[in-house]
């Protein structure tokens, strides 16, 4: 094939249907879904207990719902306006007019007539308290920016991502185990939710300018740029605490510490977002964050199941 006539370009190609869907879902933010679960299975494994199809039900719940939860805000905040040509971060699908605002809700739709089905069978496993954290995690995820007065835009989206990405998703998983609430899965939530509460920091820190003329009164915003920074530094400061804390205080194996082993990775992140400059530096320190979110997830999963798996017929 020949190359294009000297001093023309070629129009950018228009992304296909499928690209345009894989967009829509933002793959880079499904490790806030993934980790949870992993280290909630951890928790439930450290007390003698794993069952398989309750597991990957849970995993595939959690990953449907965060897709919703991505389709949906991709929605509202091109209905909004948050999403216009002074955006900084990645393209997003209802802005670009690669699917319609018909489109999106009946993949929407899908999606969550999906995540129902998976979730009746966690239902009957768990019963009526799985049933509530279902619909109140549903509920949270479309009102963080939809909905009559949506919290994301009103400074509370960190508090609800820790609660349900956090607490919620690690304490509920191992409850689907042990059918039990475990002081350990709540506390090992807690470095969990909190990096993946900073890859909303990152987001809105990115997206203060824009957020702020748009009428978004995100904790961003309201902190301003320095304010943010010292959120995400305490944001990682509290991840790699609470391992420490726990096997000094006895409760688990010095295992737990192999979270300890992605710090560079955190420490580098940290220089990026301390440097200052054009705010679009962040946008792949939001993707490594969520990298480093899933990394820890993972490490601190193994490290905390490292009894459970040591013990023959424990498990």
């Amino acid at each position: 094939m020949s190359d294009p006539t000297p001093g023309t370009s070629r129009p950018p190609e228009r992304p296909t249907r499928a690209r345009a869907w894989l967009m829509a879902t933002r793959p880079a933010t499904l490790p806030a879904a993934v980790g949870p679960v992993l280290v909630g299975l951890a928790v439930a494994i450290s007390l003698g207990v794993f069952e398989p199809l309750p597991a990957l039900a849970t995993m595939a719940v959690a990953l449907l719902l965060q897709i919703a939860s991505n389709v949906g805000n991709d929605l509202s905040d091109f209905r909004s306006g948050a999403d216009n040509e002074e955006r900084l971060g990645p393209p997003r699908a209802a802005a670009l007019g690669l699917l319609s605002q018909r489109e999106m809700l009946a993949g929407l739709a899908l999606i969550i007539g999906l995540a129902g089905l998976v979730g009746l069978y966690l239902v009957w496993i768990g019963g009526l308290v799985i049933l509530v954290l279902g619909i109140a995690a549903i509920v949270s995820a479309f009102a963080y920016t939809g909905g009559p007065w949506p919290y994301g835009y009103h400074g509370l989206g960190e508090v609800f991502v820790f609660i349900f990405f956090g607490l919620v998703a690690v304490a509920g998983t191992t409850y689907l185990q042990t059918l039990t609430l475990e002081p350990l899965a709540m506390v090992a939530a807690l470095p969990v939710g909190a990096l993946i509460t900073s890859i909303l920091v990152i987001n809105n820190l990115r997206d203060i300018d824009t957020d702020g003329r748009a009428g978004k009164r995100t904790l961003a915003v309201r902190l301003g740029p320095q304010g943010t920074i010292v959120e995400y530094d305490l944001l990682l400061g509290a991840a790699y605490a609470t391992p420490v804390a726990l096997v000094i205080a006895g409760d688990v194996s010095p295992a737990a510490l192999l979270p300890l082993a992605s710090v560079p990775m955190a420490l580098a992140l940290r220089r990026v977002v301390r440097a200052g400059g054009d705010p679009r530096r962040l946008n792949p320190v939001l993707k490594e964050t969520a990298r480093l979110s899933l990394v820890f997830s993972v490490l601190f999963a193994v490290g905390l199941a490292a009894i459970g798996l040591a013990v023959p017929g424990l498990v």
